[in-house]
Order: structure tokens, then sequence, then C-alpha cells
């Protein structure tokens, strides 16, 4: 994914909402000379500040770094890779769907590498589920470990993380957010 893509979309969202740059440094967490290096492709995101910028307009990861076009199975072209250059790549399996409240990335990690990830926001749930190598999940504090074949559910709205093990680890990661009590009562 282009870096103009990310770029586009922190721009549309923010116009969307009638917010200024400083008004969405405030709400995000991230500096308004950040803010603005991203919105004219000066600088490329890394994805701590992306999770910073989507937990403060309370919208999933995909909602800046994905398509909102829905996905077909059967076209591999359309999901799209977003690289953070020194850390994880992340591919976007299902873009964030708000009926279902969830989104779904392919992760790849090299061996060994690992990746913390900062507590999303309120209501975040995760599902792992390793396809290849074996795979350590930060939860609670400690590592749990899973080999190919096994998931964990946790709770992203604390801090977690990712290590793999000797020959590194593939997994699918589901995100599913809290969704409001009208809908969920609705449903």
């Amino acid at each position: 994914m282009a870096t103009d893509d990310i770029t586009l979309k922190l721009r549309d969202v923010r116009a969307a909402l009638g917010l200024s740059l400083s008004k969405t440094s405030e709400m995000t967490g991230v500096s308004k000379a950040m803010l603005g290096q991203i919105e004219r492709g000066e600088s490329s995101p890394t994805i701590a500040t992306l999770w910073k910028i989507a937990k403060g307009f309370q919208l999933p990861l995909s909602a800046l770094i994905g398509s909102s076009a829905p996905h077909d199975a059967a076209d591999a072209s359309v999901f799209q890779t977003v690289t953070f250059p020194g850390s994880i790549e992340v591919k976007i399996v299902f873009p964030f769907d708000p009926a279902l409240g969830a989104e779904t990335f392919h992760v790849d990690l090299a061996p060994n590498q690992s990746h913390e990830s900062a507590a999303h926001a309120a209501g975040v749930t995760e599902e792992v589920f390793v396809l290849n190598g074996a795979l350590d999940i930060l939860r609670d504090g400690a590592w749990v470990p899973l080999q190919a074949g096994q998931g964990l559910r946790f709770a992203a709205d604390l801090p977690h993380g990712y290590r793999a093990g000797p020959k590194g680890a593939g997994f699918l990661n589901m995100h599913h957010y809290a969704q409001p009590a009208a809908l969920a009562s609705a449903g």
C-alpha cells in the first residue's frame, strides 16, 4: 500500500469529521506536526502511530489503510499488504465490516521477530489463529505459546504482543470491535 493511500484516508476522515489538525492531535495523541507530515506525504506512519490515530477517531485500523470496497475471495489482487518499515507487514484479508464489527489480517513474522502493541480502544477483542510455525502471544503480561492449528482470543484493549519461533510464524489476526448497546440489543 502506498503512503499516498494513508495520506488520503487520514485527510478524508479528518475532513469528514470537520476536524482541524489541532483537534485531531488532541483526540489521537499524535503531534500536529506528525499529522501534517503524514497528510502531505512527507512521513510514513508507523503501525503504532496508525493505531493511535484509529483509536482517537474510534475507527478500526483498516478504515485508515484498507480499501472500503467489498472483497471477492476469488480475486487475490484486491487484498492489500501494508508494510510498516522496521516493524511488521499486514495483509488485509477482510477490511472492517460495520455489520460484523470486525476486520481480519494475515501476518507473517520472520524467525524470532516480535511485535508489541499498545492497548486498542475499549472493548476490542482479538483472535489469533496460527497457520504455520510457532507463535507466542503476550496476554495479561505473560507469553502464551501456540503452534500451527491453535488459536487464542484475548482482550486487545490491554497491551499485548506477538513473538515468532525460530522458524517464523504466519497467523490470522481478527479484530472485533465492541458494538454500541443499541446494536447489540437489536440483534
